[in-house]
Formats: structure tokens, C-alpha cells, sequence
């Protein structure tokens, strides 16, 4: 006898498909949730650097490599047209002002001063002639009106005779005449004699201040010209180290021809190349400072060149206090110039996350460091060590500073 089985339900018919279907349903959903949100990179904490924000002091300032250069470079130059005789002084001596460098020789030269010796002589000899000349003419002069003035007291006695023999009648009206007509033209004469003296006298002083000058002019002239012989020896004009000569024994040069270069040594100076981007923060007076063997000596910004070349400008910095021992020129030194005075602010240390984010976000680490998310934040000022925080953390925030060019595009870290 048969049994008749019961009939299965539809559910348990098709069961399996049923699971299968309910399984996929629950992948696809996985994978929607997993795509639609934040996606996540599991990292090794130990490998992060990482930086925990804080308020401090912050100065910001350019971390930069500065060159030693000498304050004062002098180009040498000759005076005189020559021939280099003798060569010194070579590249790299050290020189004190006055020191000879090089000796030149200019055969017409000393033919123009030994002519305007013979002029000089000359007039010379002219000199003393008029002199002389003066001199006798003047005696003659004075020889004159002597004998004027005796003819005269000697006529002026006559006349005084002839005047009393006239009144007693030894002589005529007539003879008493003649001898007032002689007196009265020596009279005369004598005066304009005396005037003759007086126009003499002062013709000799002007004429003798006018020879005196000549010969002032023509000593100077020829003193000058002796003393042309002196720059064929080219010196050291300031103490200071001969950075290069540029002529050889024998050659010809020309007068003002720049052969040469001597710079301080004893005044140095720091000389930098800076981003334009800080010519605006840049000012005379911004203090600064070299290290060296472990040691800080300050620095002022002294001077600012205008020019941008390459996109960087450069600077001048002199020392305000104590020089480093065996400064040399060309020697590199790390340098430091403040652009603002300390001021509290929340910062965190620099890292590469800046590059790939362009400081705009930063991954925050919570609480229980088991992850960290993208946060927005605002970076203000700027130094080589540190960041200053504008917006986004707050003080003990802890941040990841290191490590982005591996996250790629992920929204959060898993921490382990």
C-alpha cells in the first residue's frame, strides 16, 4: 500500500536560491555603503610623524644661505699711460694701503716734465730780469728827483737873494723875473716829479704782484707734472686682499684702464638671494644672524637691491656685534632673518603634508588614536620649523605631518 507523501512548500523548495539571492542582495549593499562612504587606509602609527598642536611663541623668519663678500671692493686703475716694468704685488696678496703693486714706465713722459723744467728755469731768469729792470728804473727815478728837489731848495735860496737885492736895487725887475719864472718851473717840476714817483711805485707793485703769480702758476704747473712721475708707481689705496691683477710685464695701458681689483678684507659683509615673494617683508634695519660652529653672531639687513633676477632679489647684511674668527670670502654660512617679532600663536611642525595639500587639510587623530579623519584647516604665517594654525585645531590637537604622497585621495586612516 502506497503513503502518500505531503507536499512541500514553496519555501522550502527553494531555499537555496533563496539564501543565494539574500546573500548577494547583502553584497551589493556592501559594496554600495563601502563606495558611497569615506574611504579608509590602514597605516602603522610608529611610521607617522606626527604633531601636536600647541600654543607658543612663534617668530617667523628665512631660513637662508648667506656668502661672506667684502663691504668695500676698490678697482685699481693707473693714473698715467705705460709699460708695465714690474709686477709686484700677485693675486691674493694681502696688502696695507700704500703698498706698491706694479711700476710703470713712460719715456715720454718724463721728456714733457724734463721740458717744462727747462720752462720753468726760463722763466725764471725772465723773472729776476724784470726785476731788475724794475728796480733801476726806479732808482733812476728816485737819482732824479733828488737832484730835483736840490736844484729846487738851491733855486728857492737864489730866489730869496734876488728878492732882497732887488729891494735894495742891486738887481733889475727884470733879472728878479727870471728868477721867479725858473723858481716857480722847478716847482713844478718837482711836484709832477713826485706824482711820476708815486704812478712808479704803484705800476712796480702791480706789475711784481703779476710776476709773482706767473711764477706761482708756473711752479705749480711743473710740481704737478713732477708729481705725475709718482703715479707710475701703482699703490694700494686701502688695506685689503688683491683679489685679481689683469696685466702682464711688458703691456701697454692706458690711463684710467681698470687692471685690477683689491677688497677689504678686515669689513665683511653676509650677501643673500631671496624670494621675490618676501620683497615686501624685507626692510632695512630686519635683524638676522649667522651660525658657525655652533655660535650666533647678529646681523642687520643694510641693504635691499630692487633688481628681481631669476624670480629672487638679493640683500645686504652687516655684522652689529662680533665677526667670526677666519671669515673668508665666498665661505657660505646658514643664515637667519626675523620678519616680525615673537608673538603667541597655536602652531604645529612643519612636514610634507603642506606639498600635498597645499595646506588646506591635514589629517586629526582622535581621542583613542585608532584613526584619523581629513580636517580643514587655515595655515597663516610660516617659518622652517613650524606652522601657524589660523583655523581648524585647537590646542593638544594631534596631527599626521607625514606620510601623504602614500594616502592618496582617502578621507580617513586606520591606526594600529
Amino acid at each position: 500500500m502506497d503513503i502518500k507523501r505531503a507536499k512541500k512548500t514553496f519555501w522550502i523548495r527553494h531555499k537555496y536560491y533563496i539564501i543565494g539571492g539574500f546573500l548577494f542582495l547583502v553584497l551589493i549593499a556592501y559594496l554600495l555603503v563601502t563606495s558611497v562612504g569615506p574611504s579608509k587606509l590602514s597605516q602603522n602609527i610608529e611610521n607617522l610623524q606626527i604633531s601636536e598642536a600647541k600654543e607658543d611663541n612663534f617668530t617667523e623668519y628665512l631660513d637662508l644661505e648667506g656668502i661672506a663678500q667684502p663691504k668695500l671692493t676698490v678697482k685699481l686703475n693707473s693714473y698715467e699711460p705705460g709699460i708695465i716694468k714690474r709686477i709686484v704685488a700677485e693675486d691674493g696678496a694681502t696688502l696695507k694701503k700704500g703698498d706698491t703693486i706694479l711700476v710703470l714706465i713712460n719715456p715720454d713722459l718724463l721728456r714733457e716734465i724734463e721740458d717744462e723744467r727747462d720752462d720753468f728755469e726760463k722763466q725764471q731768469i725772465s723773472y729776476k730780469g724784470k726785476l731788475l729792470e724794475m728796480e733801476k728804473s726806479t732808482s733812476e727815478l728816485k737819482r732824479n728827483m733828488m737832484k730835483t728837489i736840490y736844484d729846487l731848495n738851491r733855486l728857492s735860496k737864489q730866489h730869496n737873494l734876488d728878492k732882497e737885492e732887488y729891494t735894495i736895487g742891486i738887481k733889475s725887475k727884470a733879472q728878479l723875473d727870471v728868477s721867479t719864472e725858473e723858481y716857480v718851473y722847478n716847482q713844478r717840476n718837482t711836484k709832477f716829479l713826485l706824482q711820476e714817483l708815486k704812478q712808479d711805485s704803484i705800476r712796480n707793485s702791480v706789475q711784481k704782484n703779476l710776476l709773482v703769480m706767473d711764477r706761482e702758476r708756473a711752479e705749480k704747473k711743473y710740481a704737478q707734472n713732477r708729481s705725475r712721475i709718482a703715479n707710475l708707481i701703482v699703490k694700494a689705496p686701502i688695506d685689503g686682499q688683491l683679489s685679481f691683477l689683469s696685466v702682464i710685464p711688458g703691456e701697454k695701458i692706458t690711463a684710467g684702464e681698470n687692471i685690477g681689483e683689491l677688497k677689504e678684507v678686515e669689513n665683511m659683509k653676509i650677501t643673500a638671494s631671496i624670494s621675490e615673494y618676501y620683497m615686501e617683508r624685507i626692510s632695512l634695519g630686519l635683524p638676522a644672524f649667522i651660525t658657525y660652529k655652533g655660535q650666533k653672531y647678529p646681523l642687520t639687513v643694510s641693504k635691499i637691491n630692487p633688481e628681481i633676477k631669476d624670480r629672487n632679489f638679493v640683500i645686504d647684511l652687516l655684522f652689529t656685534g662680533k665677526v667670526p674668527e677666519n671669515i673668508h670670502i665666498g665661505r657660505t654660512y646658514h643664515l637667519q632673518i626675523e620678519l616680525g617679532k615673537p608673538e603667541k600663536a597655536l602652531v604645529i611642525d612643519k612636514g610634507n603634508f603642506y606639498q600635498a595639500t597645499g595646506g588646506q587639510w591635514i589629517f586629526k587623530i582622535n581621542k583613542d588614536e585608532n584613526k584619523a579623519v581629513r580636517t580643514p584647516i587655515t595655515i597663516g604665517r610660516q617659518n622652517p620649523l613650524q606652522y601657524e594654525i589660523v583655523s581648524g585645531l585647537k590646542p593638544h590637537d594631534r596631527v599626521i605631518i607625514s606620510g601623504y604622497d602614500s594616502f592618496g585621495d582617502v578621507q580617513q586612516l586606520k591606526l594600529k
